[in-house]
């Protein structure tokens, strides 16, 4: 793997554990949003790294929505990173969970839990996403109403959308105004989720998931009883699916 040095830009903590590293890293060869980089430093025993996706599409400055693992080998370094240091990032990035490998729809449905937010935001950074689909329903699912991060931009997005763009916070553990109670699966289930959103799963729909594997695995499997499946080029179908562990 070949690596590109980057620098910390700026740091935004959106709550205790949960933040965003703007990473300057002219460096790093042209990608689709929604792919993923490695970040990594050298350490004792060798150069420690790991994928992270890029929360903002190509350009000479790299957002990364990054959530602490207390015993991780390498997000309490990340933790620490301030305004100026230093951090390899891949030159070239890797994944298939783009729009271009979507199939063709006239609405999408962006789900994801914590951290899975991430390709979202970048996707929304970019204006073919907003010229592709008549509607865009973003579905973000956290434990805590502090895990909603970046309200502001996707206000942003509701004011200068309208009724094009929908956005859907899940909070499972507190009950938050203008918030669905829950899980994600729970949600679709009883309906509130396409009653939030004012549009439903149907088959004319792409649907894409990021986060939580159990999350995904009962999600494909609760869209797979009304018809979804898979999209696979040779299998033309709806659900494109990023798993984060």
């Amino acid at each position: 793997m070949k690596w590109t040095r980057g620098t910390v830009q700026r740091k935004t903590v959106w709550a205790p554990g949960l933040f965003t590293l703007e990473i300057h890293a002219p460096g790093v060869a042209r990608f689709e949003a929604g792919q993923f980089l490695q970040l990594g430093f050298d350490g004792e025993d060798g150069h420690v790294h790991r994928p992270y996706s890029v929360a903002s599409p190509h350009g000479t400055i790299l957002d990364f929505f990054i959530v602490l693992v207390e015993n991780g080998k390498l997000t309490p370094s990340l933790w620490k990173l301030e305004v100026g240091d230093e951090i390899d990032v891949s030159e070239k990035a890797a994944g298939s969970f783009t729009l271009s490998q979507c199939p063709d729809s006239s609405t999408i449905w962006l789900i994801g839990t914590g951290t899975g937010l991430a390709p979202y935001i970048a996707m929304l950074r970019c204006q073919e996403t907003w010229d592709r689909f008549d509607r865009i329903a973003l579905v973000h699912g956290v434990r805590h109403e502090s895990d909603l991060a970046y309200q502001p931009e996707l206000a942003s997005h509701l004011q200068n959308h309208g009724q094009k763009f929908a956005y859907i916070p899940v909070v499972s553990r507190e009950t938050v105004e203008g918030a669905l109670q829950g899980r994600i699966t729970h949600c679709l289930t009883n309906g509130s989720l396409e009653e939030a959103a004012k549009m439903e799963f149907t088959s004319d729909c792409c649907v894409m998931m990021c986060g939580n594997p159990d999350m995904l695995n009962e999600t494909e499997a609760l869209l797979g009883e009304r018809g979804l499946k898979k999209h696979k080029k040779k299998d033309p179908g709806n659900i494109v699916v990023e798993r984060y562990w």
